[in-house]
């Protein structure tokens, strides 16, 4: 039986960690969830400890302070090559990612390397967003593809699953972007080392407990980005 980590950063998510966790395991057996946690105010991170002792499913990475969700989940990319995981997810903390969806992810990657969550095919399936936020993100994905030639509808979704080949052969400690980003980035290398990616339709619904980490720096870093990684693109081919 393959084995399964799903990766949730987090950051002040005691109420919502209580619920994803049951919710994730049920979906399979072989999924494990890794918690990272940057040493969350509201004991996140010890409610977690405390479950990892009763339940061997659950693992915990804890962090001495709030250092951004990419190096979080670099963190458990290696947590996962260490252990030997077969396919790994990114996902939310907040259920903005259904966990009813993971097994259709877990189907879509027999036949590729890395299986997106998409909001922006077969339409817009984001619900409860405001105006700004949504064309935000949607424009967003739109200016990566014109950028960078990244073949994705949805190019700065979080919900994501790799193989565990994808992640050997990209070099995480060369990853330091956060964010929107992130996600370009992981994506952007697996594209071009030839990994087969594929889009899934979600649908994406706004956090109900917590708040959002999204920022105007994570935004302008993401605009940023997409040049550099065209750039390093061009040079590579020179």
């Amino acid at each position: 039986m393959n084995k399964v980590l799903v990766i949730i950063p987090t950051f002040n998510e005691l109420e919502n960690v209580r619920k994803i966790i049951p919710a994730v395991l049920q979906q399979n057996e072989a999924i494990d969830v890794l918690i990272v946690d940057d040493n969350s105010p509201d004991k996140t991170g010890d409610y977690v400890e405390q479950l990892s002792k009763e339940n061997p499913r659950v693992k915990l990475i804890r962090r001495e302070k709030k250092l951004g969700l990419g190096t979080a989940y670099i963190s458990g990319f290696k947590y996962a090559v260490e252990n030997n995981y077969d396919f790994v997810f990114e996902m939310d903390a907040d259920f903005s990612h259904d966990p009813n969806e993971i097994n259709n992810f877990l189907e879509a990657i027999k036949d590729a390397d890395v299986v997106l969550g998409s909001r922006y095919i077969h339409g817009v399936r984001v619900l409860n967003w405001p105006m700004r936020r949504l064309l935000l993100s949607y424009f967003a994905s739109v200016y990566t593809r014109i950028i960078t030639g990244l073949p994705v509808k949805d190019a700065t979704g979080g919900f994501k699953c790799f193989r565990i080949d994808v992640l050997k052969a990209i070099d995480l400690d060369r990853i330091k972007s956060n964010g929107y980003s992130f996600q370009i980035e992981m994506t952007f290398k697996a594209y071009k080392k030839g990994f087969r990616i594929k889009e899934i339709p979600i649908v994406f619904l706004d956090r109900v407990k917590g708040k959002s980490k999204m920022s105007k720096k994570i935004v302008r870093e993401a605009i940023i980005m997409v040049w550099k990684l065209r750039l390093r693109s061009i040079i590579g081919r020179l």
